[in-house]
């Protein structure tokens, strides 16, 4: 990839936050089956599919110079009989994550875990990745033109004077990249095209429809289908959505790991996306003190145990 095709994409990204996995909001049955069922269902699907088939593991333990570090897989039968099945992998870690109110199995493939940064739930990130369905179908790629994307998302007010949400993807993609670090850097050669460093994350993303796409279609993708996300998490950068000063994660005040929840001024706005979250008139940005070293001091004026950026009751003139 030339570089200054990489940093268009960056620059792109900064200004938008992501390219949204769910922009294509698809056919939805309506009414969704229940969504306890489906995770069982699911997850006994996805084990049969864990079992029944590798990934190209021998590949990556002894690596051919010109090998891609592509996640690939296939059946165990006829040549490939005494292959390891994935469920047997020590690569493979189960994550359980509470959504919509229903304890969902994640599985995640860490052939490499990467040497860099590892992302928070409101980070961007620069990934690599092929999405499959548990029948072999191809239904995205974007191995070979890496992508940034926002693991959380953010609001904003539409013309009508609603707020909208921007810039998301499906809770299995964030939660599953979240177990990846990303590589340390890359190297510009002499074509001008990037070379990067031998240690990005690699892995695969297996992931019931409940942290999918659930009851909604998309091309190649029937509704309740379990998916499977393999991915190169190249670059990680922290967000701040509102661009107030205060990192977005910084910015799930009650600690619970959603960011939508925290809404100080009551207008709507997340606090993540709210540039003013106190709704004093005074922007955040110059409620807070950052200092040289990054670090911020949260100030309060008036000493009681509240930050100026959270308290109606301080402002500026």
């Amino acid at each position: 990839m030339r570089l200054n095709k990489i940093l268009s994409i960056f620059l792109l990204a900064m200004l938008v936050f992501s390219c949204n996995k769910d922009d294509d909001a698809g056919v939805e049955i309506i009414p969704p089956r229940d969504r306890g069922e489906q995770a069982i269902e699911d997850d006994q699907a996805l084990i049969a599919y864990l079992s029944t088939h590798f990934y190209n593991y021998e590949e990556f333990a002894s690596p051919a110079e010109d090998f891609d570090y592509l996640v690939r897989f296939d059946t165990i039968a006829g040549d490939n009989s005494d292959k390891t099945p994935i469920i047997d992998s020590e690569d493979l870690i189960t994550k359980t994550v509470n959504y919509e109110g229903v304890d969902q199995q994640l599985y995640v493939l860490k052939v490499s875990e990467g040497d860099g940064p590892s992302p928070k739930y409101t980070d961007s990130v620069f990934v690599g990745y092929e999405g499959v369905t548990l029948k072999d179908v191809t239904f995205d790629s974007n191995t070979q033109t890496p992508i940034w994307f926002n693991l959380s998302g953010y609001q904003a007010y539409n013309q009508n004077g609603t707020v909208g949400l921007t810039g998301t993807v499906i809770k299995g993609f964030s939660e599953g990249l979240e177990e990846f670090n990303a590589g340390t850097g890359f190297e510009v050669l002499p074509d001008n095209t990037i070379k990067w460093n031998n240690d990005f994350g690699v892995g695969a993303i297996f992931m019931p429809s409940g942290l999918g796409y659930f009851s909604a279609t998309r091309t190649n993708i029937p509704a309740y289908s379990p998916i499977i996300f393999s991915v190169s998490l190249y670059r990680v950068n922290e967000a701040d959505h509102d661009r107030d000063g205060i990192p977005s994660y910084l910015e799930d005040i009650n600690g619970d790991g959603d960011v939508f929840d925290d809404d100080t001024d009551g207008d709507g706005l997340s606090n993540h996306s709210d540039s003013d979250d106190d709704g004093d008139g005074t922007l955040t940005r110059d409620e807070i003190e950052i200092n040289a070293d990054g670090t911020i001091n949260f100030i309060d004026s008036n000493s009681d145990g509240i930050p100026d950026y959270l308290d109606p009751d301080v402002f500026k003139g």
